[in-house]
């Protein structure tokens, strides 16, 4: 595979640094084509070897330079790892994270790695959004993507009707609700919604399910989308 700099169509990404490049080594090792090595490289021990890593997995790697000239817009990477995309639909009875035309490659790899933290491993976007493929948003998740599942639909109402027995609860400034006030129903499966950086969540979306404001000072107009899911999936968080 010619890796070329990272275009949404394509069928492949690349991890950017050594974290990211681990985390799709221990959890998507059939999806990589390669694992490049920058020249001036230096191991920082035994565990942390990419050469040796390489080796214990059977991965093919490769010393090259112009690679990460290419693709790498910081000096500071020195690991990368090609791979090709996958499917892995998110689970019909687990709950979802749903993001409603994500923009923001940052924050959205900031709630993939929140989530996972608070037991999430099921994330939904709705389209249009960020891709989650880009290699900005996988370093930003520091490679938590490769422990999520992921499903596209293309409106709210299509993703509804996928899994109508999910709860709904929408993150909205209109929210009728307390965060403070709700408590999930024990066994359900349910659905945290959050809408775009710039925007929220359409006033339709409080005729879906729970909708819920987080208190905070009149002294902001909002909150930050990835602080207020750290919230939200606090509240919500699953235990194994």
């Amino acid at each position: 595979m010619e890796l070329k700099k990272y275009k949404h169509e394509a069928p492949y990404s690349y991890t950017l640094g050594m974290a990211p490049t681990l985390e799709l080594i221990q959890n998507k090792p059939d999806m990589i084509d390669k694992i490049y090595v920058h020249p001036n490289y230096t191991p920082k021990d035994e565990i942390y070897n990419i050469f040796d890593v390489c080796k214990g997995a059977h991965l093919v790697y490769e010393v090259n330079k112009k690679i990460f000239d290419r693709l790498s817009m910081k000096e500071n990477v020195f690991v990368l790892g090609a791979f090709f995309k996958y499917d892995a639909p998110v689970s019909s009875d687990r709950p979802h994270i749903v993001l409603v035309n994500p923009s923001n490659s940052g924050n959205l790899g900031t709630i993939i790695r929140t989530g996972l933290g608070f037991g999430f491993k099921d994330l939904v976007i709705i389209r249009p959004g960020v891709d989650p493929y880009d290699p900005k948003t996988i370093r930003s998740s520091m490679g938590a993507l490769f422990h999520i599942r992921l499903s596209f639909f293309d409106s709210f109402e299509e993703y509804k009707r996928r899994f109508p027995t999910h709860e709904i609860y929408t993150f909205m400034l209109k929210g009728k609700r307390l965060l403070s006030d709700i408590a999930p129903k024990p066994g359900k499966p349910f659905s945290l919604v959050f809408g775009n950086e710039a925007t929220g969540l359409p006033d339709s979306f409080l005729d879906y399910g729970e909708s819920i404001f987080i208190k905070h000072s009149k002294e902001i107009d909002s909150l930050n989308l990835s602080i207020a899911f750290g919230i939200a999936a606090n509240a919500f968080s699953i235990d194994e």
